[in-house]
């Protein structure tokens, strides 16, 4: 709300509040930026090297926090603890890939030699400036890691903007940078609501914005950044209503357990969650009974206790737009293939909701065009690999997309797979996996699913920017 000088996180399954933070002022804020502006003109004149060793010293103190870290993310946004340690892992991976190719992706580039004596010519990677990282509370360490340290090690300031569902994790990212040494102001941690967040996007200092989060926020953070004075740059990495195909020739029990995962993990709050699935018809009666059969053996409940498997969504408010989603599909025609007496905690005025398995269902329902951002999973009959494609790409999203098929090298399931791929209108196509993210590959999406790249060494070009140097040296 305008005017509003606090957020206070709510805990999910408890609906008790956590911790509150205060915003500040406007001229604060210029102020934190001011100084980001500041010691940014002094940190990217620190060697490459230097930079770098106190990356990896990041990686150390933040090795020493992992046991704290996944209650507090289950307090914060209700992931079952017993799930929490994932997110660290995939932090640590991608953080140490991250440092294990900056050199090379922050060298300069040399050119060949011309044909003219005494020129030399080479293109140069400089640090942006201020950073302005506007991250989410669903994988709040994962996806701030993907920019926050390749920003930092890059040479530029980052000011860190976490969700007010998930403040703390910010500021364990603050803290271990700080005890690995990044002089200070370098990273900061602001928490600003809406309107402090555009008074920052439009503050001249402030050279580019990566944000994480729905169309409508990305839209926002877009208009914002155009209308700034100096034409701001911007990274979105917005939703996804991913799809999966799986092919007559698939191993049913390996698919049907891997898309279980890839589409109730978390709930189905990711934005490369599985949220649709287009089976072969020769496939499709055995792969919704297996399908069904291991959705109900979740355990949904208390996400502190180690037992639980599946925790809450979000909010109250998330809960009511999912099962909204889930009775206008069925209103349409779709069937609901679990009883609500499977999982009764899921009731009307709670954060439970309960996984949910739909069929009958096609594409004139929200339900397979529009992001659910829950647990909740719709299941197409195809006949072909062409109707398949049809249907993955008849979406205003593209981040990912997964193929089934029981591909070994030099086959013609592998030509087949690769032919899809090329047809799929996606960022990412997966073969027998999903919901996974490979920091040595380029993490982008098309259409509404955003712009911009992260991860690999193209997340090192999006933070920085070429300048190119031509030497003409005098010979006496």
């Amino acid at each position: 709300m305008p005017g509003t000088t606090e957020q206070t996180t709510i805990i999910p399954h408890s609906q008790e509040p956590y911790v509150t933070r205060v915003y500040p002022t406007e001229r604060e804020l210029d102020q934190h930026i001011q100084d980001a502006a500041v010691a940014q003109k002094a940190w990217s004149g620190v060697p490459l090297a230097d930079r770098i060793a106190i990356g990896r010293r990041f990686i150390e103190e933040f090795k020493k926090m992992a046991d704290d870290i996944p209650k507090e993310l289950t307090l914060q946004m209700g992931r079952p603890v017993s799930q929490g340690a994932g997110e660290v892992r995939g932090f640590l991976e991608r953080a140490t890939y991250m440092l294990d190719i900056a050199t090379n992706s922050l060298e300069d580039v040399a050119l060949e030699e011309t044909d003219k004596p005494g020129f030399r010519r080479f293109i140069k990677r400089v640090p942006l400036g201020v950073v302005l990282v506007i991250a989410p509370w669903n994988f709040p360490y994962l996806v701030s890691i993907n920019s926050v340290l390749p920003a930092i090690i890059s040479g530029d300031a980052v000011l860190l903007k976490p969700s007010p569902q998930t403040p703390v994790t910010a500021e364990r990212f603050a803290t271990a940078l700080t005890l690995a040494g990044l002089p200070k102001d370098v990273m900061q941690v602001v928490h600003l609501s809406p309107e402090l967040t555009s008074h920052a996007i439009g503050n001249p200092l402030v050279n580019f914005v990566s944000f994480t989060g729905s169309v409508s926020g990305g839209r926002s953070v877009a208009k914002t950044s155009a209308e700034a004075s100096g034409f701001t740059g911007v990274a979105l990495e917005l939703g996804g209503k991913d799809p999966a195909y799986v092919r007559a020739d698939a191993d049913l029990d390996y698919t049907v357990a891997e898309l279980v995962d890839g589409a109730y993990f978390n709930s189905g709050q990711s934005c490369c969650a599985v949220e649709r699935i287009y089976v072969h018809e020769s496939l499709y009666d055995d792969f919704v009974e297996k399908f069904v059969s291991a959705v109900k053996s979740y355990r949904l409940g208390d996400p502190t206790l180690k037992e639980t498997n599946l925790g809450p969504v979000v909010s109250l408010a998330s809960a009511e737009r999912i099962r909204r989603q889930v009775a206008d599909a069925v209103e349409a025609g779709a069937k609901a293939l679990i009883p609500d007496s499977h999982f009764p905690q899921a009731r009307e005025g709670t954060t439970y909701v309960a996984p949910q398995v739909l069929v009958n269902v096609n594409h004139q329902m929200d339900v397979m065009m529009e992001e659910t951002f829950g647990p909740v999973v719709g299941i197409q009959k195809v006949n072909s690999d062409e109707e398949a494609v049809k249907f993955m790409n008849d979406s205003p999203y593209g981040l990912t997309a997964s193929i089934w098929t029981n591909a070994a090298e030099n086959t013609e399931s592998e030509l087949a797979f690769i032919k899809l791929a090329d047809a799929i209108e996606t960022g990412t196509v997966f073969l027998n996996r999903c919901d996974y993210l490979d920091p040595a590959l380029a993490w982008v999406g098309i259409k509404n699913s955003g712009r911009g790249v992260s991860l690999s060494k193209f997340g090192y070009d999006q933070l920085t920017r070429p300048k190119s140097v031509h030497m003409k040296i005098r010979t006496s």
